[in-house]
């Protein structure tokens, strides 16, 4: 009888590493509906999903995936009751410490982006030794997205440009695509390929709008805590079994 260990590997087999999609990222959701159905607080949820990303970024890493973007916490997240931020920033702290040893062990760069200057001091502070220890690592790079959302970030941008334009420094007629991805927080990084959602939820929730233009939605029922390298393989291969146009024709893409 083929075990689940076994299903995974045929399925990670079956993925063409020439069109393995450089970056994805990933929308964690559910971890709280998941911890109600074991009837257990929220928290618990979140703290079972700190092995969906280890799963994810194993596999990432596997496959040869060089970025891996997910969805921590977002703006709006700092509307929720104060007891549940309080343990999610305690979880990161936590997290990324005992992580530490085995992301410089496994070539992962960490990286972040958002308004990580409105995150708790303490969790600011570890976050950005975690980062400096990382930094020279090349094999795969992690990007946590904390206090973030595309509209916080395009907003940011759109002052920066304004504030340049009036200093003098940068002629609005001269404005391009590349003006404006410069100025985002995601500037050094490629756009994503592939988008994952978990939870059955179909939509982006304000993640990586300007970013996500001509990116592959993959979404799934599962919960983040149940997910596992086998979900991120299906993704992949739903994902080389796809056309992308950029706005093209199949035949300009695939001349016949």
């Amino acid at each position: 009888m083929q075990t689940s260990e076994d299903k995974t590997e045929a399925l990670k087999q079956r993925i063409d590493p020439e069109r393995v999609p450089r970056h994805i990222a990933i929308i964690m959701d559910g971890n709280g509906r998941w911890a109600e159905r074991q009837g257990e607080h929220r928290v618990v949820g979140h703290a079972n999903g700190v092995r969906s990303v280890r799963e994810a970024l194993v596999a990432c890493r596997e496959i040869g995936v060089g970025y891996l973007t997910l969805y921590a916490f977002s703006t709006e997240n700092w509307k929720r009751p104060k007891a549940e931020v309080d343990a999610l920033m305690d979880l990161l702290v936590r997290t990324v410490v005992g992580e530490l040893e085995e992301l410089n062990a496994n070539g992962v760069r960490l990286h972040t982006i958002g308004d990580t200057a409105s995150l708790p001091e303490g969790c600011r502070n570890t976050l950005m030794e975690a980062i400096a220890a990382t930094a020279k690592n090349d094999r795969i790079t992690i990007t946590l997205a904390l206090s973030y959302s595309a509209r916080w970030e395009l907003v940011h941008m759109a002052r920066t440009i304004a504030q340049e334009a009036k200093a003098g420094t940068l002629d609005p007629e001269g404005i391009t695509d590349a003006t404006v991805a410069a100025r985002l927080s995601t500037v050094g990084l490629p756009d994503p390929e592939l988008l994952i959602r978990t939870s059955g939820e179909q939509r982006v929730s304000n993640f990586l709008l300007w970013q996500i233009a001509y990116t592959e939605l993959w979404f799934t029922p599962v919960l983040w805590p149940d997910f596992r390298k086998a979900h991120l393989y299906e993704a992949v291969l739903d994902y080389q079994n796809r056309e992308r146009r950029f706005g093209s024709i199949s035949e300009q893409v695939t001349p016949g």
